[in-house]
């Protein structure tokens, strides 16, 4: 590990926020997974809370705010509307944050625009799950500073997405809507993504780690991928059923990727694709390198021509 990457673990583990849970105050590091105790109910009726990855620069100078979230549970999925139970104040209750929560830690999600001049004005993102409630603050203190697109230490860079032959490169946190597209109910819809990576700039230095994350825990499952794929919901009003949630990259076919989506109701959704390069899942908790997009998918009903 560099002496940069240790600074910044140091950094990080001494700045807590608080969590609030019904009867329970846990501090925790904002850059590093919550360590929220499980309780009895470990597979489902847990909480879920905001977690605040930290903010970064723009090229014209305002500021990126970018957050994650940890559902507690093992296996329960939650869909959690905009709305009193999934809000950000003051100024919401919608800031682009996911509706639909899978399981455990998920990694920089969505970002918030502020501007420069945001100082010390901080955002509260509040959930209610399972008759739980959590907040988490969202600023832009000094110390939770992060570097997305480059992690010091090794000059390793996020993955970059594509979503058509030589259009637009989609690279770290996301910003916006990288692709639009439309579908018709129970009709399989084709979503083609070109996934690249450039190596390490000191590849010498970049050890693959275990897979599954967090380093522990990973027993007999080999090392992880040098680049993955993987397709999530992060906004809709019902369920999205992927033909394969991993495709695989075909490496010759600069980095081409096929799944398809079907969709169980009409509206409007928004799909995940992030991009994991070998350093994983949340990249140790290093904020990077790994690429989120968002894509939104308009659902017509069955029928529709």
């Amino acid at each position: 590990m560099s002496r940069l990457r240790v600074y910044r673990f140091a950094a990080a583990a001494c700045l807590a926020a608080a969590v609030v849970v019904p009867s329970l105050v846990v501090g925790r590091a904002q850059s590093q997974a919550p360590l929220l105790p499980l309780g009895p109910n470990r597979n489902a009726g847990e909480a879920v809370t905001g977690a605040f990855e930290g903010w970064y620069y723009k090229p014209d100078g305002s500021i990126n705010l970018m957050v994650g979230y940890f559902n507690r549970n093992l296996k329960q999925v939650l869909d959690i509307p905009v709305g009193a139970n999934n809000r950000i104040d003051p100024g919401g209750p919608d800031y682009g944050q996911p509706t639909h929560f899978l399981p455990r830690r998920q990694w920089g999600v969505f970002t918030i625009p502020v501007p420069r001049d945001f100082g010390d004005k901080k955002l509260t993102w509040t959930i209610v799950a399972n008759g739980q409630t959590t907040s988490i603050p969202l600023s832009v203190h000094p110390q939770y500073q992060v570097e997305p697109f480059e992690e010091k230490g090794m000059g390793n860079t996020p993955p970059m997405l594509r979503f058509e032959p030589g259009g637009a490169i989609h690279t770290g946190p996301p910003v916006g809507i990288a692709a639009s597209l439309t579908a018709v109910v129970a009709e399989s819809l084709t979503l083609d993504v070109w996934v690249t990576d450039k190596p390490a700039k000191f590849s010498a230095n970049v050890t693959r780690p275990p897979a599954g994350g967090g380093g522990g825990g990973a027993r007999g499952r080999g090392a992880r991928p040098d680049l993955a794929l993987t397709w999530t919901l992060h906004r809709g009003p019902a369920d999205v059923t992927f033909s394969n949630a991993k495709p695989a990259i075909d490496k010759a076919a600069d980095g081409k990727t096929t799944t398809t989506a079907t969709f169980s109701a009409p509206g409007d959704y928004i799909l995940r694709a992030q991009a994991n390069d070998v350093s994983g899942e949340g990249g140790g908790g290093f904020q990077c390198c790994w690429t989120n997009a968002h894509v939104k998918v308009t659902v017509k009903p069955a029928g529709t021509k």
